[in-house]
């Protein structure tokens, strides 16, 4: 029966006329769905946001470009099924900048949980949110704790983790986690064109009180510019190595869950 639902999925992902063995869950007639929403399927959840400031040298939708391509890395070599990137989370460390939007944290938790209920109704039990967010995790691990209830596995991309060894082989910058070295570093490589690095700058002031704030007097990071970190010391090279380490992070994971009981 495992072997008829491969066969099914790689057929689907052939005649979506991509060289995949992942599928776009939307791509899917219901009928098709049905076929591929089974017990042993692993449905990949995108998250990135597509309003939240990223500094004067990237895009408000920045995280959604990451997500998009991480999403058709994973379509490429993982046998999953991929819903629709959510665009929207908890985001509360960038609300002082305009364009910039979050959930509240409940609001969050409860979307995925609710995604996750909606196709775990058809078959899967286990959900992968490939997560491009850092406060994000506080509602993810909220979600996982719901979920876990009613006996459904969910995990999530820990973005500072996944590619730890890689990012301590290129990072030059002092400190930062934002719009920086390493987050420009993979637009220069992801999607060079939405980068403009005339426009970046260094703007770290580490602080221990909650999140990025325009008031030099505020609560948390003073950044006026948006940045968290170092982002003159982008490079394309830096993007491509933290690139693939994610990506092979996130199959990994991928993998590791699928063998989870």
């Amino acid at each position: 029966m495992r072997t008829l639902r491969v066969t099914t999925l790689l057929a689907l992902a052939t005649c979506a006329g991509a060289q995949n063995k992942g599928i776009l869950l939307e791509d899917l007639t219901w009928q098709e769905a049905e076929k591929v929403l089974t017990p042993d399927a692993i449905v990949v959840i995108p998250i990135g946001a597509e309003s939240k400031e990223h500094g004067p040298h990237l895009k408000l939708k920045n995280d959604f470009l990451i997500a998009e391509y991480l999403k058709r890395e994973v379509l490429k070599s993982a046998m999953v099924v991929v819903a629709p990137t959510v665009n929207y989370h908890f985001y509360p460390a960038f609300i002082e900048y305009p364009g910039s939007t979050t959930l509240r944290i409940e609001t969050a938790r409860d979307l995925l949980v609710d995604i996750c209920r909606s196709l775990a109704r058809y078959g899967p039990r286990r959900f992968y949110a490939l997560n491009t967010g850092v406060s994000t995790i506080r509602a993810l691990r909220l979600s996982a704790d719901v979920l876990a209830e009613d006996g459904v596995l969910f995990r999530y991309t820990d973005i500072l983790k996944v590619a730890e060894s890689a990012e301590k082989q290129v990072k030059q910058e002092e400190g930062g986690t934002h719009a920086d070295e390493i987050e420009t570093s993979m637009m220069l490589y992801i999607a060079p064109d939405t980068v403009d690095m005339t426009k970046a700058v260094k703007d770290y002031h580490p602080s221990p009180k909650g999140g990025l704030t325009r008031n030099p007097n505020g609560e948390g990071a003073y950044s006026a510019s948006g940045i968290y970190g170092d982002a003159t010391l982008a490079t394309r090279k830096k993007g491509e190595i933290m690139v693939h380490a994610m990506v092979e992070g996130i199959l990994k994971e991928i993998d590791a869950l699928r063998l989870e009981k």
